[in-house]
């Protein structure tokens, strides 16, 4: 075995930077002697902090913490510093754990989505307040949604993902639907977990007119004249902005007519606004 190492033999052989090496010379956990050409050069015996070092960042220790370790080495502080793996090797475990269960549950949401039996039919449904995220901005594009929604998933990375999230959608204008323009929209949102206390929007609970459609979001001015007749043939009342909630989209799909598509319309009965 060889009693000496340059740098880039030491940065190849343990997958570290040479930034890195210079970085744990300058705070003191490495010594390299300098050879006659000015070159850095590691001795055999640093072979073995190197192993920790990997080691220990693995497990997301901080540099000060590993170079107070390697300081003060004994079977005291080995059996404190494992005890301290250990309990970050639990939380780990936790955080995949959860992890692995959202990812189910948009699995499981994907799934029923798909199998819906209610697509091209208006139904008239009851929901309860629901909290969400939302970021304001005047769109006319699909391409400005989908940026938009990027950018608010950028703000709240912990509290929703892209990929087989049905939660997430737009909210129109009422004033521009009922002059015949359906591609604009105010805002984007996400909806959240009913316990969620760090919200910004919420979406009052009551009667909506729902219809869910696959294929282009296009489609849709052909579809929200549909609801409109609905509500004025069967007596409702809109009282609010309508929301369209991307079921299914390019998230998940390339296949445009897999996508699927709710618009909710909030209404009440004529008769209940004259009491």
């Amino acid at each position: 075995m060889k009693e000496y190492y340059k740098i880039g033999e030491i940065s190849k052989i343990y997958e570290i930077g040479r930034d890195s090496l210079m970085y744990y010379e300058e705070i003191g956990i490495l010594k390299p002697f300098r050879d006659k050409n000015g070159y850095r050069l590691y001795r055999v015996n640093d072979i073995w902090k190197l192993n920790l070092i990997k080691e220990l960042r693995t497990f997301g220790f901080s540099m000060a913490k590993i170079k107070e370790y390697l300081d003060i080495r004994n079977i005291e502080n080995t059996k404190a510093m494992l005890n301290e793996e250990i309990f970050l090797l639990d939380k780990k475990i936790d955080q995949l754990n959860k992890l692995k269960k959202n990812v189910i549950k948009r699995l499981e949401d994907i799934e029923e989505v798909t199998l819906n039996k209610n697509l091209y039919e208006i139904q008239v449904t009851f929901i309860e307040d629901r909290k969400a995220i939302r970021l304001n901005g005047n769109i006319i594009r699909d391409e400005e949604v989908d940026f938009l929604v990027k950018k608010l998933q950028k703000k709240n990375e912990d509290k929703f993902y892209l990929l087989g999230n049905y939660n997430v959608g737009a909210v129109y204008c009422i004033d521009k639907i009922r002059k015949g323009i359906f591609n604009e929209y105010k805002s984007v949102f996400c909806l959240l977990d009913k316990d969620d206390e760090e919200y910004d929007l919420i979406l009052g609970g009551g009667l909506y007119i729902t219809y869910s459609y696959s294929g282009n979001y296009k489609n849709s001015e052909r579809h929200i004249p549909k609801i409109l007749r609905f509500v004025e043939d069967n007596g409702y009342k809109i009282i609010g902005d309508p929301i369209e909630i991307y079921k299914i989209d390019i998230h998940e799909t390339a296949n445009i007519e897999e996508f699927i598509t709710e618009i909710q319309v909030p209404v009440v009965k004529d008769s209940y606004i004259e009491n």
